[in-house]
């Protein structure tokens, strides 16, 4: 009995960064194409909606619950991501988007 509880205990704590949201996976195919991979907006969509650098610090300012906010709702032209994206890869893609401080 104690082995299979153990056994249990150890699938679950090895399968939980598995269930973790990927943020610079969901980056890459949902916000890539307009914000570029460096998060400059230096594409030609983004050029065209003159997307905002996500390095820039009126972006890095916003709090993690403003920038849920806007990739929940969208903002301009940005489409709303709500239902389309869980609320835990949103979250996983505010921790990406704080990659691209500037340091």
């Amino acid at each position: 009995m104690v082995r299979r509880v153990a056994l249990a205990l150890f699938v679950l704590l090895v399968s939980i960064p598995l269930m973790a949201a990927d943020g610079a996976a969901v980056y890459k195919s949902k916000c890539q194409a307009c914000h570029g991979p460096d998060g400059s907006g230096n594409t030609p969509v983004g050029k065209a909606l003159h997307v905002a650098s996500l390095a820039s610090n009126d972006v890095q300012k916003l709090s993690d619950a403003d920038l849920e906010k806007v990739i929940k709702n969208g903002k301009g032209k940005m489409p709303a991501f709500s239902g389309k994206i869980s609320d835990e890869e949103i979250q996983a893609v505010v921790g990406f988007i704080r990659g691209f401080a500037k340091k």
